[in-house]
């Protein structure tokens, strides 16, 4: 409750109504609306009478007894003449035909091209450095044979970007600790099973086909989530059944089908969607490390993970290996040019995903991610000239819209779990 002095001269300002809350100018002083209709540049005085306390209601001042303000429309500005300081900026802003965003406390803000603008970059970026690393990775592969060595050297130029970055302080360096490590070894582990398995699915069938695979990564997410404890709506189970079909008949149709590249791409699923679950449940507590360092560092160890591995399974072939890329390719530095790419665009379009990631909600994310793959197909198909059955390009399509369908069915979860957050 407000307590007024009420003087027998009061300043009064006055608020431009909205059309929520329209004002009745006749039951306005006419002296005083005259009066304030020829001075909208200066403080507005008019000579109020006492009015009894009696005639105010939650303490607010009345122009005339039969007029009051309604108490949800007392938040005057601080303009001169009365008008509030967010209505002008709203005025103004539609006088120059700009968008405006109003927050959900009803402040309006001003628009951010710049913004907008850096996100179109981002996700340009993204889409790009997709299509050169997945170009460039089959071009070596078709070549070079050995995905587990590609795959390290993929690591190890990731790797060696984050320390330059840091040392250089173009990205600030991240505090970590021993219980830091520790949280992302797990995450780590199912990032190398991840990366090396979609490496292994692709030295063995096209491009295209591996992508169609990996577009039931939502299928894994909820059988794994939910066996995990969450539990998912009916649209969100429905959803899924077009990603399995499509997937089957891409698989029946595909003219390079190989069940070694076929089960490269599942497990590669499997790794990462685990990577996912594992990092919320291992990473709570380190939330002021931001996406691109957290993913630095998840590179530095799965390179430690990989590179042993890499060395058992395929080291004794790399040296007969390396001479016959030679051989097929002609010149040395075109093989090394080729490898250096696939590298150096490996780690840029997983960078320009965490960026996007950073300002974008979940739901986008998630469309654009599917996009992606449309983009990465088509670009491959299109490189490569692989032969593409109708039924296949139909199982493709169907796969891919399902992805699309479960990217809608979810779009509220992620605001729900940012709801019990806040809470």
């Amino acid at each position: 409750m407000l307590s007024l002095n009420l003087l027998s001269y009061t300043n009064v300002t006055f608020s431009k109504p909205t059309s929520k809350y329209p004002l009745n100018a006749s039951l306005l002083d006419p002296n005083l609306v005259n009066r304030a209709r020829s001075h909208r540049t200066t403080r507005c005085q008019s000579p109020v009478p006492q009015i009894p306390s009696s005639n105010i209601n939650h303490g607010f001042t009345f122009v005339s007894p039969n007029f009051q303000i309604p108490e949800s429309r007392s938040d005057f500005g601080g303009h001169p003449c009365g008008f509030s300081s967010r209505f002008s900026s709203h005025k103004l802003g539609a006088a120059a035909g700009t968008p405006e965003e109003i927050s959900p406390d009803g402040e309006i803000k001003d628009p951010k091209p710049s913004k907008n603008l850096k996100l179109a970059v981002v996700f340009g970026l993204w889409y790009f450095q997709n299509i050169v690393f997945n170009i460039y990775n089959k071009k070596v592969l078709n070549i070079f044979p050995y995905p587990w060595l590609l795959a390290s050297f993929q690591l190890f130029t990731g790797a060696i970007w984050m320390l330059v970055l840091w040392s250089l302080k173009i990205q600030p360096c991240p505090k970590i600790d021993k219980s830091f490590i520790i949280a992302l070894l797990g995450p780590a582990l199912f990032h190398t099973i991840g990366h090396i398995s979609a490496c292994v699915s692709f030295s063995k069938v096209a491009v295209s086909f591996t992508h169609v695979i990996k577009s039931a990564e939502p299928v894994f997410t909820v059988v794994f989530s939910s066996f995990l404890g969450d539990s998912y709506p009916l649209n969100v189970w429905l959803s899924i059944l077009p990603i399995v079909f499509g997937c089957s008949l891409a698989a029946i149709t595909e003219v390079s089908f190989n069940f070694g590249g076929l089960w490269g791409a599942m497990i590669s699923n499997v790794g990462f969607v685990l990577r996912n679950i594992y990092s919320k449940k291992s990473l709570q507590s380190f939330k002021e490390v931001n996406g691109l360092n957290l993913y630095g560092w998840i590179t530095i160890i799965s390179l430690f993970y990989l590179f042993p591995v890499a060395i058992f399974v395929e080291g004794s072939q790399w040296i007969a290996g390396y001479h016959q890329a030679i051989e097929a390719i002609g010149q040395p530095s075109t093989f090394y040019l080729w490898v250096i790419v696939s590298g150096i665009f490996y780690h840029l379009y997983n960078q320009s995903s965490y960026e996007a990631l950073d300002d974008i909600s979940p739901l986008t994310f998630s469309v654009g991610n599917t996009m992606k793959r449309v983009v990465v197909i088509i670009a491959s198909v299109l490189v490569f000239r692989n032969p593409v059955r109708p039924l296949n390009a139909l199982g493709s399509a169907i796969a891919i819209f399902g992805t699309f369908l479960y990217s809608q069915a979810t779009a509220k979860k992620p605001k729900v779990e940012g709801d019990e957050k806040k809470n």
